[in-house]
């Protein structure tokens, strides 16, 4: 079983750019289908990004051209680059192992993390 900590949140200026980090203890990442998903204040969970263990990606279309998924498996530690960061962004971030397509990580399977908090104003 994997155990997983984010970080990397923080308050950000509209248009800005944010990198989180997700590391993974406990077992390897490489053979984990891997993601992020996230809870804003009054919606539902939204899967945002997700990466196989191929390396395959897929993307939320709220997200989609600004965020970017990416692993390092010798590290374990799994990354989301944010750019051009908007209001409707802020909320609570978190990563998921053994869920990475957008239905799996909106309803919260897999293990995940504590999260971490991104703010956009």
């Amino acid at each position: 079983q994997v155990q997983l900590v984010e970080s990397g949140g923080g308050s950000v200026q509209v248009g800005g750019s944010l990198r989180l980090s997700c590391v993974a203890s406990g077992d390897t990442i490489s053979r984990y289908c891997m993601g992020w998903f996230r809870q804003i204040p009054d919606k539902e969970r939204e899967g945002i990004a997700g990466i196989e263990s191929d390396g395959s990606t897929s993307y939320a279309d709220s997200v989609k051209g600004r965020f970017t998924i990416s692993k390092d498996s010798a590290k374990k530690i799994l990354y989301l680059q944010m750019n051009d960061l908007q209001p409707v962004d802020t909320g609570m971030y978190y990563c998921a192992a053994d869920a990475c397509s957008l239905v799996q990580l909106s309803r919260g399977i897999g293990s995940r993390g504590q999260g971490t908090q991104v703010t956009v104003s």
